[in-house]
């Protein structure tokens, strides 16, 4: 019998080459026969029938979770292609697997590619949970309002199959709109940092998660955008990495690379807000290590907004190419973040165009800090900071230095 290969049959069938693997795996295919990691199809063999549309779909996973790469799938820094490689038989896990890399990487247009396959009629919960949330934040890097509002349709949309399902539906809506500093959807179970809801899979992202969304409450506080009882200024910023910190030995533990990355980081900036360099020099110097291991552009690139040049300065220090590299994707998601948060927020011009210094000067501002602390902590004039305030204003559109929390 003549057989054909997976790729002539996704082109004389005109489908893709994953759909055409899917279909193997699943012996949706009469005849085909695995050989090593290929498969060989007979000539004869003809597209299955599409699923009914009131079929349930069907997509065994791994983990159950829509962020693949959090899990304890990918446990070693530098291991990212080779557990990618493990996946291999499982065609819609290997997909949304190398995607979410290629999304640390900063390979914005492989993501894009990636996130229309998984939202296909041929995906399963986690699969349009993940493309969803891939897709949203590929519109944040192209600042584009459109893609934004489809992406999280698509997440609305995912077939859910009981209510912790529809929970965590509603936790990834909230998390997109994280991403352009709004948090005020997160449910209320997730507010207290009780993730019942959620399979035990997730919980890795949900902290991260969480953690960010207590330093939105935090940056909050500390800008005089929120109130809280019995806190106030940078109060609710320094206890932060006593909360992040045990979350980070947990990670190490349980070799979890990404979500040890992002909680680095995550205590990085407060400590670094906080006023407490060597600290925050001692994460950011371990989440660069474990980034570089496999090229993870992409994800030191969105922080640089936290941490300007200090940031490109400790990458060049491990590795100087990879800071040009960060700087030029930087460039990229910066404008991109910029549009897409000013176009979502309407109220405020949300600049792109603030160097690092100006950058922390509005931040400083925003904390709260006089013209005179900030000069001191920057060791700068006190004319200087007055003349960056004023020319900050002016780049953003921002009435007054009250409202320099919003630009951020």
């Amino acid at each position: 019998m003549d057989h054909i290969t997976v790729k002539e049959a996704a082109e004389r069938w005109g489908v893709s080459v994953r759909r055409v693997q899917f279909l193997c795996s699943h012996g949706r295919i009469k005849g085909a026969v695995r050989f090593g990691a290929a498969w060989k199809i007979p000539e004869s063999a003809v597209l299955p029938n599409a699923r009914k549309k009131n079929e349930e779909p069907h997509l065994p996973m791994p983990r159950k979770s829509p962020f693949l790469d959090m899990t304890d799938l990918y446990s070693e820094a530098g291991a990212a292609d080779k557990c990618a490689e493990m996946l291999i038989n499982q065609p819609e896990a290997h997909a949304l697997f190398e995607a979410q890399i290629a999304y640390r990487r900063g390979e914005i247009e492989k993501v894009y590619e990636q996130a229309r396959y998984f939202l296909s009629a041929h995906s399963g919960f986690y699969a349009v949970l993940g493309g969803g949330m891939l897709l949203a934040q590929c519109a944040i890097w192209r600042g584009d309002i459109f893609l934004w509002r489809e992406a999280k349709k698509h997440i609305f949309e995912a077939p859910c199959k009981d209510p912790h399902d529809r929970e965590l539906v509603s936790l990834a809506l909230a998390v997109i709109d994280s991403s352009i500093y709004d948090n005020k959807d997160y449910p209320e179970w997730f507010q207290i940092g009780n993730f019942e809801a959620l399979p035990a899979d997730a919980h890795p992202c949900a902290k991260v998660f969480y953690v960010k969304y207590l330093y939105m409450a935090a940056y909050a506080v500390a800008t005089k955008q929120v109130r809280i009882s019995g806190l106030e200024g940078l109060s609710f910023m320094r206890m932060l990495p006593q909360i992040i910190e045990p979350m980070i030995s947990q990670a190490v533990v349980d070799k979890t690379v990404v979500p040890e990355m992002y909680l680095r980081m995550s205590c990085a900036v407060a400590y670094h807000n906080s006023e407490q360099r060597e600290r925050a020099l001692l994460h950011i110097d371990k989440a660069v290590r474990l980034a570089l291991a496999d090229q993870m552009y992409g994800f030191l690139a969105e922080y640089i907004r936290h941490f300007g040049e200090l940031l490109l300065q400790r990458i060049a220090l491990q590795d100087a190419r990879a800071a040009e590299a960060v700087k030029a994707l930087y460039s990229v998601y910066s404008v991109g973040w910029a549009r897409l948060s000013g176009q979502v927020r309407e109220k405020y011009n949300v600049s792109a165009v603030l160097d690092g210094t100006d950058r922390e000067i509005a931040k400083l501002s925003a904390f709260g800090y006089t013209g005179k602390e900030i000069a001191a902590m920057l060791h700068v004039s006190e004319s200087t900071v007055s003349h960056a305030i004023t020319r900050i204003l002016n780049k953003t559109g921002t009435a007054s230095k009250k409202e320099l929390a919003y630009i951020l």
